[in-house]
């Protein structure tokens, strides 16, 4: 049952994007039979490190969404503070919701499920 709701949502999300893009940013399924994963791409904000670059990225999403976070890796070469060598990003508002037992975020830093695809802001992390 949560796995449909997850479905569901996403199809939506997907769909508002679609119809309401962000500018430099596009996203569309991996695969037509599995919303579950999306493969994205960024381009560079002007005026930054990373103006005139194309960041490819998968998207995935666990079955419980949006109760947990994705996870994003780019499968471009990237380097930044926040991706890791092997392309997964590592920010405050994709990890798992609640208190951070290293101490080092706040909950409200963390991702919460009223967050939806579009203002995970990862992709302006560049």
């Amino acid at each position: 049952m949560a796995a449909s709701q997850a479905s569901l949502l996403l199809q939506k999300q997907l769909r508002d994007l679609c119809k309401k893009p962000v500018d430099g940013f596009s996203a569309g399924l991996v695969d037509e039979s599995d919303v579950f994963e999306w493969s994205v791409s960024i381009m560079g904000p002007p005026d930054t490190l990373y103006e005139g670059g194309f960041f490819n990225a998968i998207m995935s999403f666990p079955k419980n969404y949006p109760n947990s976070p994705p996870t994003i890796r780019f499968t471009s070469e990237m380097w930044h503070p926040n991706v890791y060598p092997d392309g997964k990003v590592c920010i405050s508002i994709l990890h798992p919701p609640g208190d951070d037992p290293n101490g080092y975020e706040l909950a409200t830093e963390r991702w919460s499920p009223v967050h939806t695809v579009c203002d995970t802001s990862f992709f302006w992390l560049l």
